[in-house]
């Protein structure tokens, strides 16, 4: 008797989805210091990012990521982040300096300065932008050593 291979679907795009404070004030901030099309829906997107804002009920659902615990089994010496991430998002490594001084030309707040590091074989660059309600957004990229 011969087993049938079940299908498996594929996941689609993820789309990651935000309480916010002020849904108004997030889509000016999304619109005009990220840049991102804004739509009624709540939907911020640029490039390859898509943000879905939804207003909170009351502003203590608004919670952005605590710093996650350190582990020392990844496949580097890196042990974590230092600051919450809510979103990661790539980036090319030309790429980075750019958007940090559009967004800082903007009035975004840049919470965390770009910096360098290694994982392994990989030199990365990362920053982080905070929104309106705090929510840590980190700019990434990597380039091979």
């Amino acid at each position: 008797m011969e087993l049938k291979q079940q299908r498996k679907g594929k996941f689609g795009q993820t789309i990651q989805v935000r309480l916010v404070s002020d849904f108004k004030v997030s889509q000016k901030y999304y619109r005009d210091v990220l840049g991102c099309k804004i739509d009624d829906w709540g939907h911020a997107e640029r490039d390859g990012m898509t943000i879905i804002l939804q207003q909170s009920i009351s502003p203590e659902d608004v919670r952005p990521n605590a710093i996650s615990k350190k582990r020392i089994d990844y496949p580097t010496d890196w042990e974590g982040p230092e600051f919450g991430w809510d979103t990661f998002i790539h980036v090319s490594w030309d790429d980075l300096d750019s958007l940090v001084e559009e967004i800082r030309g903007k009035g975004g707040k840049i919470a965390v300065e770009p910096f360098t590091g290694t994982h392994g074989k990989w030199e990365f660059k990362n920053t982080c932008i905070k929104d309106p309600d705090g929510y840590n957004i980190v700019l990434g990229s990597m380039r091979e050593i």
